[in-house]
């Protein structure tokens, strides 16, 4: 049985509780696993490596999945993440205009994975502190989008 802990704000005076905590605290108390894997994000690094390495075959633009996968590879190039979800913005925005929705798909995953690996530098000013947990599902939409069939296909996490 999970339990939660209840968090009374500091900046009232009242003695009611405030049953919306910030995410961090929350997460850290309720699943204590999840501080370890801030600090060895290696499990998310090695799952981002072998879609970015799925998809870079299998999709026609693969400019953006080749520079993630160099950057994945060097933690020191974690910290150019911020840059390259800016310019894989710009092509999500004008895969919105054509329509493209198999494009839409790859630009989503491929902005988590930059917005992920941002995060994991520890740098001023990070994204979505949960980012880190949309790689995996993203990622398996994606590849349905390119006809697999089986997330299996797509990351060895998800094999039975």
């Amino acid at each position: 049985m999970l339990h939660t802990r209840r968090f009374r704000r500091v900046d009232t005076p009242s003695p009611r509780l405030d049953l919306q905590p910030k995410a961090d605290e929350n997460i850290i108390l309720a699943f204590p696993a999840a501080k370890p894997m801030r600090d060895h994000p290696t499990d998310i690094i090695s799952a981002m490596l072998e879609m970015l390495a799925v998809f870079e075959s299998k999709c026609e633009d693969d400019d953006t999945l080749r520079r993630l996968s160099a950057m994945a590879s060097n933690r020191s190039a974690w910290r150019e993440g911020h840059a390259l979800f800016q310019q894989i913005r710009q092509k999500t925005l004008k895969a919105e205009k054509r329509g493209d929705e198999l494009a839409l798909a790859q630009y989503a995953f491929e902005e988590i994975c930059a917005k992920t690996l941002y995060n994991l530098s520890h740098s001023p000013a990070p994204f979505d502190a949960d980012s880190a947990f949309w790689v995996v599902p993203l990622g398996v939409e994606l590849g349905r989008r390119l006809g697999f069939t089986e997330p299996s296909q797509i990351t060895s996490l998800l094999r039975m």
